[in-house]
């Protein structure tokens, strides 16, 4: 590498709805070394509560408006909406309208999901080199129609990076014969202090029932449907407690309308997305995540270090992150599962202390220094053109 030559790294993504991914993605934007990289994020749609977020030095491009932008009147948005759709399919089959608008050439091509993986790999750029991040276990069903086309994008790529230990290792489980790029498990990184300092901003007042907080996207994946009828069952069992969800999603509506009709609107609230959701975690009485899937949840690890106890399904990377009934409790997805976890939560006081003491120092299982430097060390080999060790 030329001396005081920034490597020029472009960052593909779809759009900045409140995920942790999003949170991933702003988390390398604001801590990778500036001096040593040249940044540039590219969406393909300019939407989502995080899209004004990115840092100063970090150019940012976009090939289509979000819906903040479009007319209040819904046959306008209508009109916006479908001739968007034809620019985001042009911008798909015709790479270089991308590159028109930003108009400068990339060492480094990242791609930072699997949605955008294609888009990374059509690059009229054949000379950089490109990573693929993976945050996902395709093994689950909801993958079956387009994995063969995912494994055959990342086999595109010059380097892989896993966001969990489990969605490596249950690659070469499931699919022994998938030959893929070398790769290694990196994690979230967690901005400590800033969380800390988050979560001291309001204080929102849950009442005396004890109260479940669950962070996450309104999606069939993320098991509230499953959490709601379950929180009724328990109601109805004599279990008083309450449940806040954190979140927007395509289930808003669905979910809603179950409340109404289960009567249980006094005792399981959406609040909807909110910009800061630490304080809810911070001052409720405990987390839930009924996940049907996961990869390697960042709430999860916050909520770690706000030394919240949690409540999670045993899915995905959360194993790797809580040991059950010392760190937090294990469930199974299902209504038996987060019904007996739950219980468990609201009867059994001493597992509730142990878990709060184990967690009086969890925060020393976060490096972000480490994570940083390991991504850091991963471009620059693939720019010298050496295989980045594994």
């Amino acid at each position: 590498m030329q001396e005081n030559k920034k490597i020029k790294v472009l960052f593909r993504h779809r759009s900045m709805e409140m995920g942790g991914v999003e949170k991933v993605v702003l988390s390398m934007l604001n801590n990778l070394n500036r001096d040593k990289f040249d940044m540039t994020i590219c969406l393909n749609i300019n939407q989502g509560e995080l899209r004004n977020e990115f840092p100063n030095h970090v150019r940012k491009v976009y090939i289509a408006e979000g819906k903040e932008d479009f007319s209040k009147n819904p046959v306008i948005q209508k009109i916006q909406l479908a001739k968007r759709r034809l620019k985001l399919d042009k911008a798909a089959k015709n790479p270089k309208i991308a590159d028109q608008l930003l108009n400068d050439t990339y060492d480094v091509e990242i791609a930072t999901g699997y949605t955008v993986y294609k888009t990374v790999l059509n690059s009229t750029n054949k000379k950089s080199k490109k990573i693929a991040w993976l945050h996902s276990d395709l093994s689950l069903e909801g993958f079956a129609p387009y994995r063969d086309e995912i494994f055959k994008n990342m086999q595109q790529f010059d380097y892989i990076i896993y966001g969990s230990q489990q969605c490596k290792d249950i690659l070469s489980e499931k699919y022994p014969d998938l030959k893929l790029p070398p790769g290694e498990v990196i994690l979230n990184a967690i901005p400590i202090e800033e969380l800390k300092i988050k979560a001291k901003a309001f204080n929102p007042d849950f009442g005396t029932a004890p109260t479940f907080v669950s962070v996450g996207r309104l999606h069939y994946r993320k098991g509230y449907r499953t959490l709601l009828e379950t929180h009724k069952k328990l109601i109805d069992d004599g279990f008083h407690h309450h449940i806040t969800v954190i979140g927007n999603g395509e289930d808003y509506d669905l979910l809603s309308k179950r409340i109404k009709e289960l009567e249980v609107q006094n005792s399981f609230k959406l609040l909807g997305t909110q910009m800061n959701p630490y304080p809810y975690v911070a001052n409720a009485d405990f987390y839930i995540m009924p996940s049907e899937s996961e990869g390697w949840p960042l709430i999860i690890a916050e909520t770690l270090i706000l030394q919240k106890p949690i409540l999670a399904t045993n899915v995905g990377g959360v194993p790797e992150m809580i040991t059950h009934k010392e760190s937090g409790y294990l469930t199974d997805y299902s209504e038996e599962g987060l019904y007996n976890g739950i219980k468990e939560f609201l009867t059994n006081k001493n597992l509730i202390e142990h878990i709060q003491e184990n967690l009086k120092d969890i925060e020393k299982r976060f490096d972000n220094e480490k994570i940083f430097k390991s991504v850091e060390s991963i471009i620059e080999n693939l720019y010298q053109n050496k295989t980045p060790t594994t």
